[in-house]
Protein backbone atom coordinates (compact mmCIF):
# COMPACT_ATOMS: atom_id res chain seq x y z
CA UNK A 1 0.00 0.00 0.00
CA UNK A 2 1.23 3.28 -0.89
CA UNK A 3 1.70 6.25 1.11
CA UNK A 4 -0.79 9.18 0.18
CA UNK A 5 0.44 12.39 -1.38
CA UNK A 6 1.80 15.43 0.83
CA UNK A 7 -0.26 18.23 -1.35
CA UNK A 8 0.23 21.38 1.24
CA UNK A 9 1.10 24.28 -0.52
CA UNK A 10 2.04 27.50 1.19
CA UNK A 11 0.80 30.80 0.47
CA UNK A 12 2.91 34.37 0.49
CA UNK A 13 0.86 37.32 0.48
CA UNK A 14 4.24 39.72 0.03
CA UNK A 15 5.20 42.76 1.24
CA UNK A 16 8.20 44.72 2.00
CA UNK A 17 7.97 44.97 5.84
CA UNK A 18 5.38 42.10 6.34
CA UNK A 19 4.73 38.82 4.88
CA UNK A 20 1.40 36.69 5.61
CA UNK A 21 2.11 33.09 4.97
CA UNK A 22 -1.00 30.48 4.85
CA UNK A 23 -0.63 26.79 4.26
CA UNK A 24 -3.11 23.96 3.54
CA UNK A 25 -3.66 20.88 5.02
CA UNK A 26 -1.95 18.14 2.99
CA UNK A 27 -4.91 16.98 1.37
CA UNK A 28 -4.63 20.51 -0.29
CA UNK A 29 -8.23 21.58 0.53
CA UNK A 30 -8.20 23.75 3.30
CA UNK A 31 -6.24 26.83 3.92
CA UNK A 32 -5.08 28.15 7.44
CA UNK A 33 -2.97 30.83 8.47
CA UNK A 34 0.82 30.29 9.76
CA UNK A 35 1.40 33.72 10.42
CA UNK A 36 3.55 36.67 9.50
CA UNK A 37 7.75 37.47 8.65
CA UNK A 38 8.52 41.21 9.53
CA UNK A 39 11.23 41.77 7.71
CA UNK A 40 13.60 44.71 6.43
CA UNK A 41 14.41 43.57 3.04
CA UNK A 42 14.04 41.15 0.40
CA UNK A 43 17.20 39.29 1.11
CA UNK A 44 16.01 38.95 4.99
CA UNK A 45 12.61 37.56 3.26
CA UNK A 46 14.14 35.32 1.10
CA UNK A 47 16.33 33.96 4.50
CA UNK A 48 13.42 33.47 6.65
CA UNK A 49 10.84 31.98 3.68
CA UNK A 50 13.44 28.88 3.07
CA UNK A 51 13.92 27.94 6.58
CA UNK A 52 9.81 28.06 6.39
CA UNK A 53 10.37 25.84 2.92
CA UNK A 54 12.88 23.44 4.44
CA UNK A 55 10.56 23.10 7.54
CA UNK A 56 7.51 22.54 5.67
CA UNK A 57 8.48 20.92 2.47
CA UNK A 58 5.42 22.02 0.78
CA UNK A 59 4.50 20.60 -2.54
CA UNK A 60 3.94 24.04 -4.20
CA UNK A 61 4.18 27.65 -3.44
CA UNK A 62 1.41 29.99 -3.82
CA UNK A 63 2.10 34.18 -4.02
CA UNK A 64 -0.34 36.70 -4.11
CA UNK A 65 0.00 38.89 -7.81
CA UNK A 66 -1.90 42.32 -7.73
CA UNK A 67 -3.25 42.45 -11.18
CA UNK A 68 -5.30 45.39 -11.94
CA UNK A 69 -8.92 45.05 -12.12
CA UNK A 70 -8.01 45.25 -15.72
CA UNK A 71 -6.78 42.18 -15.42
CA UNK A 72 -3.09 44.29 -16.37
CA UNK A 73 0.10 43.88 -14.13
CA UNK A 74 0.51 46.97 -11.30
CA UNK A 75 3.34 48.23 -10.29
CA UNK A 76 4.13 46.05 -7.16
CA UNK A 77 3.63 42.87 -9.91
CA UNK A 78 7.68 43.83 -11.16
CA UNK A 79 8.45 43.78 -7.75
CA UNK A 80 6.48 40.51 -7.34
CA UNK A 81 8.20 38.98 -10.16
CA UNK A 82 11.90 39.83 -9.04
CA UNK A 83 11.10 38.40 -5.70
CA UNK A 84 9.46 35.10 -7.24
CA UNK A 85 12.92 35.22 -9.32
CA UNK A 86 15.16 34.86 -6.56
CA UNK A 87 12.67 32.56 -4.72
CA UNK A 88 12.95 30.04 -7.53
CA UNK A 89 16.40 29.83 -6.93
CA UNK A 90 16.00 28.53 -3.36
CA UNK A 91 12.94 26.44 -3.95
CA UNK A 92 12.85 23.89 -7.09
CA UNK A 93 9.58 23.65 -7.05
CA UNK A 94 6.41 25.20 -8.48
CA UNK A 95 5.33 28.38 -8.17
CA UNK A 96 2.14 29.69 -9.18
CA UNK A 97 1.08 33.46 -9.20
CA UNK A 98 -2.60 33.90 -8.16
CA UNK A 99 -4.37 37.37 -8.59
CA UNK A 100 -4.49 38.93 -5.33
CA UNK A 101 -7.78 40.97 -6.30
CA UNK A 102 -9.18 42.36 -3.24
CA UNK A 103 -8.23 39.80 -0.47
CA UNK A 104 -7.18 42.46 2.15
CA UNK A 105 -10.28 44.22 1.74
CA UNK A 106 -12.03 40.91 2.09
CA UNK A 107 -9.59 40.17 5.32
CA UNK A 108 -10.77 43.61 6.55
CA UNK A 109 -14.13 42.28 6.24
CA UNK A 110 -13.67 39.30 8.01
CA UNK A 111 -12.14 40.58 10.90
CA UNK A 112 -14.82 43.45 11.47
CA UNK A 113 -17.75 40.49 10.83
CA UNK A 114 -16.11 39.12 14.18
CA UNK A 115 -16.49 41.94 16.18
CA UNK A 116 -12.73 42.49 15.92
CA UNK A 117 -10.59 45.60 15.05
CA UNK A 118 -7.88 45.90 12.82
CA UNK A 119 -6.01 49.02 14.45
CA UNK A 120 -2.08 48.41 14.39
CA UNK A 121 -2.98 44.60 13.98
CA UNK A 122 -1.60 44.59 10.40
CA UNK A 123 -0.42 41.05 11.10
CA UNK A 124 -3.85 39.42 11.27
CA UNK A 125 -4.93 41.27 7.78
CA UNK A 126 -1.71 39.80 6.09
CA UNK A 127 -1.98 36.26 7.38
CA UNK A 128 -5.56 36.57 6.27
CA UNK A 129 -4.91 37.97 3.57
CA UNK A 130 -2.58 35.00 2.66
CA UNK A 131 -4.96 32.31 3.35
CA UNK A 132 -7.72 34.11 1.07
CA UNK A 133 -5.25 33.75 -1.81
CA UNK A 134 -4.48 30.45 -0.93
CA UNK A 135 -8.20 29.25 -0.36
CA UNK A 136 -8.28 30.97 -4.04
CA UNK A 137 -6.12 28.44 -5.51
CA UNK A 138 -7.07 25.25 -3.53
CA UNK A 139 -11.01 26.24 -5.18
CA UNK A 140 -9.53 26.10 -8.44
CA UNK A 141 -7.19 23.30 -8.27
CA UNK A 142 -10.09 21.39 -7.64
CA UNK A 143 -12.44 21.92 -10.00
CA UNK A 144 -9.18 21.11 -12.91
Amino acid sequence: MSEPLDRTVLAIDYGSRRIGLAKSDPTGLIASPIGTLEVKSRREALVRLQKVIEEMTPSAVVVGYPLLASGDKSDKCFEIDRFIAQLAQRYPGPIHRVDEAHSSVEAHRIIHAHGKRVGRQKKRIDKLAAVIILQRYLDEASTR
